[in-house]
């Protein structure tokens, strides 16, 4: 029975009645029952109801109070008035059993089945999520599953400075360049043009987070976002308009369908797994190879493979990259600069399994530092990596890299908090500035600073807004948009992978856990466009807990030595496809919701092409083969693509792609923007595919591409 003081809390921040709370409390430890450890109640779960009850959010509250009404119910007509927390644990247990059977006897409000998914999820959260959401004291579940977040290996915090952060007030009336967006590619421009001698403001719609400031909450990160995230933008002022089967709805930064690349300075390098792929000599010259399917606007570059090589290399030596020669998809290439990072136990075993299948694997290239270099520590193996910052900054970001030697000339200031609103051109298309916002004493303010170039590296989808928003008399449909082309090609990539029980222990939660790959199934499969890479994957212990439905018991005694058991014996792998594009998969402006500034935000729309699907359900069928070659058992296979949906998340790509032609392209081969001699892009919007690998690498090369030109042509 729950205790008094457990029901004043709770009846202070909840909205449910004392009787319900009992309910749901009792509920919960026989979702988590005790036995040689701690039950969901004694683990803290009155804590994370108190902790988090507010963002679970109207429905799920309502849905949570008729539930339990309806279950106390159902215990009293079924045993003689008593309430569920007054039964027995085995009569407990056996009406969850028909809760779950959805064989219910009096009237539910609510559908049972759907009541009883939702309590589990929330147990499950609490009890495996971090500590500090209140549900996990000691981290004791993640001690029983064998998780162990920390560094498996001592190291000592470089000394890096903080990034000197100008203030609005302090900024100059006119740049040599301004350039929009401090990730993968703004950071690199920046850097560049800095360093040969220009001065540069760098404007940053996020904030300059340190490592701590990006917290390890494992129900809000960019990696298991449920009720946050980790970085920006803020979840309140920032909205965006997803139209999907014929319905509009309004989200906030962290829910699914946003598609929320991290916001703040380094982007999404803050929390990427570090994956740094060079794309494959084919992904350039896709619709050559392979025609163009109907519908699609599949297509090739402008530049081919190896007009990029050098830049792959540039970027692989400056950020940092560990790998190891081999892969079957790459084209004439040097060294990495450092050996690939050491595997957890599921390597050998995988590797093993590959050679039997006659497949080529490799390790994965990594931005990790696997030995010291440029003032960062080696990789310190944590248990928690891709979502999360990296404590040792042994990951090569561009706020660890690149940003900081911007600064360090003295020739470029970096502004966070700046809202970028329209790029002003004159009469003739050059732009002659940039507007943006700011909050000083609470209010929005509106700065104009001129610049003799501007680059925009805001990531495909606020570059493309930002393009949009730029409208005038001259240009009604935004800047570079003379044939309809910006916001267009939306893409991002369908996962394709599987994951089973291995009878072994083969997950000691060493970091950073992807480290090994095979490519071989990226082009070259008879029937079938293009195709995508398979590795590895880790997976924390919230997010594996779901990974099992339907294949594991969800709750008992059987669930929790179910889980026990799952961490540390799961083998998973999984990657991406090459999607083919989509004209109508796009970016377009909302015409009614406004942001905290008062401008109108995106509204995506359009959905994937179905050309994606062979290739999806190919990988989907080789990722199995590959799992079952390992041992495994229980195997379950996914493709995640719905066929009404986008796929951008932080792979988002192809909104403003390179070309020669103005009609169907947004800028030149060099990033230019058509019809704008001074006005770049630097990001991924510039893709025209995507490749079947992570994008992060092709970002950064083309950067330094982008930038080298910017330098010889002025």
């Amino acid at each position: 029975m729950a205790d008094h003081e457990d029901l004043g809390r709770l009846g202070d921040v909840t909205t449910l009645t004392a009787p319900q709370l009992q309910t749901l409390l009792r509920l919960a430890d026989r979702i988590v029952p005790a036995d040689d450890d701690l039950s969901a109640t004694q683990a803290g779960f009155a804590t994370f109801l108190e902790r988090n009850w507010d963002d679970f959010g109207e429905g799920v509250h309502e849905l949570l109070a008729r539930g339990l009404g309806s279950l106390q119910a159902e215990a009293e007509q079924r045993h003689s008035g008593r309430g569920f927390a007054e039964l027995s644990e085995a009569e407990a247990d056996a009406l969850a059993r028909v809760i779950e059977s959805g064989e219910v006897e009096s009237e539910w409000p609510v559908d049972p089945i759907w009541f009883l998914h939702q309590v589990i999820a929330i147990v499950t959260q609490s009890y495996y999520g971090d500590p500090e959401n209140g549900g996990n004291r000691d981290g004791r579940s993640w001690d029983r599953i064998g998780f162990r977040p920390g560094p498996k290996r001592p190291f000592v915090e470089p000394d890096l400075p903080p990034l000197q952060v100008t203030a609005p007030g302090d900024l100059d009336r006119h740049y040599e360049a301004v350039v929009v967006g401090a990730g993968a590619g703004g950071g690199i421009v920046a850097c560049m043009l800095a360093e040969a001698g220009r001065r540069v403001l760098l404007l940053e719609r996020g904030e300059a987070l340190a490592p701590k400031q990006v917290s390890t909450d494992h129900l809000r990160n960019h990696r298991v976002a449920l009720y946050g995230h980790n970085t920006g933008p803020p979840l309140e002022g920032h909205p965006r308009v997803l139209e999907n089967r014929g319905e509009a709805r309004v989200l906030r930064p962290f829910e699914m369908g946003y598609h929320n690349n991290a916001m703040t300075v380094g982007g999404g390098t803050r929390v990427y797994g570090g994956q740094a792929w060079r794309f494959a000599p084919q992904d350039f010259r896709m619709a050559s190879i392979y025609g163009v399917p109907d519908g699609s606007s599949l297509a090739d570059w402008p530049i081919d493979y190896e007009t990029l090589a050098p830049f792959y290399e540039l970027a692989e030596n400056e950020i940092g990259v560990s790998g190891e020669l081999g892969h079957s998809h790459a084209g004439p290439r040097s060294d990495y600069p450092m050996p690939p990072v050491d595997s957890d136990l599921d390597g050998p075993v995988l590797k093993a399994a590959a050679k039997k299948l006659g497949w080529n694997v490799r390790a994965v290239p990594l931005a990790i530092n696997t030995e010291p270099r440029h003032g960062r520590p080696a990789c310190v193996a944590m248990g928690t990596c891709v979502g999360f910052a990296c404590p040792s900054e042994a990951r090569g970001t561009t706020a660890n890299t690149m940003i900081p030697r911007a600064l360090a000339t003295g020739n470029c200031h970096l502004v966070t908090g700046a809202q970028a609103s329209r790029i002003e051109v004159d009469e003739g298309g050059r732009a002659r500035a940039v507007h943006f916002f700011h909050e000083a004493g609470g209010e929005p303010i509106e700065k104009r600073i001129e610049g003799d170039i501007v680059v925009v590296s805001a990531g495909a989808i606020e570059t493309a807004r930002l393009l949009l928003l730029s409208r005038d008399e001259r240009h009604p449909d935004g800047l570079g948009n003379r044939f309809d082309q910006v916001g267009r090609h939306f893409q991002g990539h369908v996962y394709c992978g599987a994951f089973g029980l291995h009878p072994e222990t083969i997950r000691t939660s060493i970091g950073p856990g992807d480290v090994l790959a095979t490519c071989d199934f990226n082009h070259g499969n008879p029937g079938i466009i293009g195709g995508g890479l398979l590795a590895n994957e880790t997976a924390y212990p919230v997010e594996l807990r779901f990974a099992f439905y339907g294949k594991l018991p969800r709750w008992g005694q059987a669930g929790k030595d179910a889980m026990a058991r799952a961490y540390r014996q799961t083998l998973i792998v999984q990657g991406p496809i090459q999607e083919i594009p989509n004209p109508d998969a796009r970016v377009v402006l909302d015409p009614q919701v406004r942001d905290r500034w008062g401008l109108p935000v995106v509204r995506l729309r359009g959905h994937i092409h179905p050309a994606c699907f062979e290739p999806a359900n190919m990988l989907r069928g080789r990722a199995e083969e590959w799992v079952k070659a390992a041992g495994a058992a229980g195997v379950r296979s996914f493709a995640a693509a719905d066929p009404k949906g986008l796929t951008g998340g932080q792979h988002q790509a192809g909104t403003c792609r390179m070309g020669d032609d103005p009609r169907n392209s947004v800028t030149d081969p060099r990033g230019r923007v058509h019809d704008h001699e001074n006005l770049y892009i630097a990001d991924a919007s510039l893709h025209v595919t995507n490749g079947g690998f992570n994008p992060m690498l092709t970002v950064m090369a083309n950067a330094f591409r982008v930038a080298g030109g910017i330098l010889y042509e002025s």
